[in-house]
């Protein structure tokens, strides 16, 4: 089996669409996908569609009916935040199944208004039981046992939200481009302790697509700008006993890092550059150490030594994150790989990660999934 190419790679400014639907998104950007790679719909030989709040409306089929219906499978995945990865790796799999030459991976989402997840509607509520089941509540919790554990601070939480909102501020397809200090981001409004406004990702609309191609296929189209997928991996959660009563947000990731770096065989220690999961800026925290940028414990020194601001020894997040980016949910996955190819191929101007050669992009779906991906400039 060969290796599977990313050859083309778009995402449209994330933001609010209310003129728009969700597939129209998708088909703009599987047509800058498309145009980044120099080929058409009719090269393609299946659609892999993701999105979680419109999973159930066919979404490739849509998409095809906007840009060219050519009769080739449409595969529709819903795998809450993983959704985009899970679009991504099913093509993968094809591809390296000997199925497909090139495919496209597409994640589209028009995310409702207000927060978003919560409680289940059936049964007895956790709410008052167990704690909360809502997204902040969660994430707060996570944050509030790491501080009891290693001491980790309100301010190094709110460090994270002032990083990626001034990297943002070098993304023109980011939702929300301007700085936020320190002050600002502790004296927003409080959602969940220690998690401020500013410390939630942003709720948006917005699409990402990928087109992915077989080893034989990216040498005949030109290496240049090829990006080997040197592992796709996605897990569920083991089995933790604190499950069936407040969700654990790291063994999932922890799992799916250590089957992606054996895959990939790499460490840590070979990445340049990370986009990962910063849904609520706890969670960054928590994914530095998840996936092995830092020791156990060793988040809040991370942040504070500058390393994963671009500059540093490992820049995280560097297209502002979800946290100012924006969190389209069924976009997000592939979105992640698409600022991790154009970094790669040194392409986004002034947030440009310099010599930048492997990236890794991670996603986590309450649930749980988690899907990682390690990418490398051909």
């Amino acid at each position: 089996m060969g290796d599977v190419y990313i050859q083309g790679a778009d995402m449209i400014p994330f933001g609010r669409y209310n003129d728009r639907s969700y597939f129209q998104l998708g088909a703009q950007a599987v047509l800058g996908a498309l145009d980044d790679a120099g080929l058409s719909i009719r090269d393609i030989g299946a659609v892999y569609a993701s999105s979680c709040f419109n999973a159930q409306s066919m979404l490739g089929q849509k998409i095809l009916k906007e840009i060219g219906q050519t009769g080739v499978p449409c595969i529709n995945v819903s795998n809450a935040c993983a959704s985009g990865a899970t679009a991504v790796r099913e093509a993968w799999v094809a591809i390296k199944a000997g199925i497909y030459d090139m495919v496209v991976a597409v994640g589209a989402e028009k995310n409702p208004r207000g927060m978003l997840g919560g409680a289940p509607f059936e049964g007895p509520p956790p709410e008052g039981l167990f704690g909360s089941e809502s997204m902040p509540a969660v994430f707060a919790e996570a944050g509030m046992v790491h501080a009891q554990k290693y001491g980790t601070t309100i301010e190094q939480f709110a460090e994270i939200a002032v990083k990626n909102h001034f990297h943002a501020t070098m993304n023109p397809k980011a939702a929300y481009r301007s700085e936020t200090p320190l002050e600002d981001v502790l004296a927003s409004e409080m959602i969940a302790w220690p998690l401020t406004k500013l410390m939630c990702s942003a709720n948006v609309d917005g699409a990402a697509a990928l087109v992915l191609v077989s080893e034989k296929k990216a040498r005949e189209l030109g290496m240049s700008r090829a990006v080997r997928i040197r592992a796709s991996i996605l897990t569920s959660d083991p089995y933790e006993p604190r499950n069936p009563m407040m969700f654990d947000p790291n063994s999932v990731t922890r799992l799916a890092a250590a089957q992606a770096y054996e895959m990939a065989g790499l460490s840590p220690q070979d990445l340049d550059i990370v986009e990962l999961h910063d849904c609520f800026a706890v969670a960054e925290i928590l994914h530095y150490e998840n996936l092995g940028l830092c020791a156990e414990g060793e988040g809040g020194s991370l942040i504070d030594s500058g390393a994963t601001r671009l500059g540093g020894r490992i820049p995280v997040n560097v297209s502002g994150g979800l946290l100012s980016k924006g969190h389209p949910i069924g976009a997000t996955g592939v979105a992640n790989m698409v600022e991790i190819v154009e970094q790669l191929r040194g392409e986004v101007g002034a947030r440009q990660v310099r010599d930048a050669r492997i990236g890794l992009a991670h996603v986590l779906g309450f649930g749980a999934a988690a899907g990682i991906h390690i990418l490398e400039h051909a």
